[in-house]
């Protein structure tokens, strides 16, 4: 008689679950876009000028392919799920309200707190009248129903290319400490702002009607906040005594 073990969810697979079915709730629309992807969307579109530290060789996977006789066509392994923004808007137009979980990929050393590859959450909406207060209410309301507790949410000023305000975003779950070891203190968690009026050009949506925000955050580092994981290579290296813990 043979018995089997019974299957369960990798933990990055189990809260990009959990995320989809928040945001759902949100009335936002998954979305995907491709890992190669164009220098146009990866960067151009993003309004990420040319000269950009994010283009060096350091940063960036470049993919080269033959394109015609003695040309060239230059792609990369994408280094944000932002692409998918343009990408979604010039098919779908606006309003639209969007996430896009996928991996991302970084030319970096790898330590406890950085991999090569990795999972990122993308969000984006697009409508008549959005302002940061519905940004700051949106993530304030995912906080919460990820972490399970009320969350504070503060923004500071910052500067991403693709986003005029830019705000780097810390939360602080409410609550007892020794019953959350999460509760009570700030975490710098993601990077969000309004969409720059440049990368709603790009896709094709006036930004004198339509206005927006996008916000963008590790789904790794969130699996790290919410399992109490301490090595993020333990995400990936296929231990099953890490896994079965799940």
């Amino acid at each position: 008689m043979m018995i089997y073990m019974k299957g369960h969810e990798h933990p990055l697979s189990s809260i990009i679950r959990n995320i989809n079915a928040i945001f759902h709730e949100m009335g936002f629309t998954f979305a995907e876009g491709p890992e190669i992807e164009s220098e146009w969307y990866n960067f151009d579109t993003l309004n990420v000028p040319k000269d950009h530290p994010a283009r060096d060789m350091q940063d960036t996977f470049f993919m080269k392919h033959p394109w015609g006789e003695g040309k060239e066509r230059k792609e990369v392994l994408r280094t944000h799920t932002s692409p998918v923004q343009v990408r979604y808007l010039e098919k779908h137009g606006a309003p639209t309200r969007i996430i896009v979980p996928g991996k991302v990929f970084r030319n970096e050393a790898t330590d406890a707190t950085h991999e090569a590859q990795f999972y990122q959450l993308e969000g984006l909406m697009v409508d008549k009248g959005v302002h940061v207060g519905h940004l700051k209410g949106t993530l304030e309301t995912f906080f919460a129903k990820l972490f399970g507790g009320k969350v504070d949410v503060r923004f500071r000023p910052s500067f991403f290319p693709f986003t005029e305000p830019s705000f780097e975003v810390d939360m602080r779950i409410e609550g007892n400490p020794s019953k959350n070891k999460l509760a009570g203190r700030w975490i710098e968690i993601m990077g969000s702002g309004m969409v720059h009026p440049s990368v709603l050009r790009a896709a094709g949506v006036n930004p004198e009607v339509y206005s927006g925000f996008a916000f963008g955050m590790g789904i790794d580092r969130l699996a790290l906040l919410r399992y109490g994981i301490d090595d993020i290579r333990l995400l990936y290296n296929g231990d099953l005594r890490f896994v079965n813990q799940f």
